[in-house]
Order: structure tokens, then sequence, then C-alpha cells
């Protein structure tokens, strides 16, 4: 799943149908305008994929993603290691 340059509140339920329960790999390379929605829609990705056994990877996460997933706890759920982390 490609991620759109915006994902706020307003987009979070389409995204969510766009979802679907297979996906394993989200591409967040595009967002530039998002809020905490979008830290809970890949935790909900991640809840999909380890629910059918898989593991989720989140590529190309803005800076300031990782930073809002940092600032809430969830930076190592979504793969946000240290060496993970954009430059």
């Amino acid at each position: 799943m490609k991620l759109p340059a915006t994902a706020t509140l307003a987009q979070a339920p389409e995204l969510l149908r766009q979802l679907g329960d297979n996906t394993e790999v989200i591409d967040a390379s595009d967002l530039t305008e998002f809020d905490t929605s979008a830290v809970a829609l890949l935790l909900e990705a991640r809840r999909r994929a380890a629910a059918g056994g898989r593991t989720l990877r989140v590529d190309g996460a803005p800076r300031k993603l990782v930073e809002l997933s940092l600032l809430y706890g969830v930076d190592e759920l979504l793969g946000f290691t240290p060496a993970a982390q954009p430059g």
C-alpha cells in the first residue's frame, strides 16, 4: 500500500478501507501532511499483519513520522529502530 501525501483524521476512514488484511509493506515516502491518524493506521496495519502471521514493513517514513511514533512510544512496534530512522 502506498500512502498519499496527506493522511490526517479526515482521510483515515478511507485509508483504513484501502488497507486490507494482507498488507505487508506500506510505502510512506509521499507523506507530507499527517497527524496521529497516520500512526494509528500503521499500528492497525501491524495488528492485521501479525494476526495473519506476517510482519509489517514501513518504507520511506518521513523523519517527522518516525519522531511522532517515538513520542508515542510505538517506534519499535513499527520497525523504526535507530538504524531504520531516516538521517
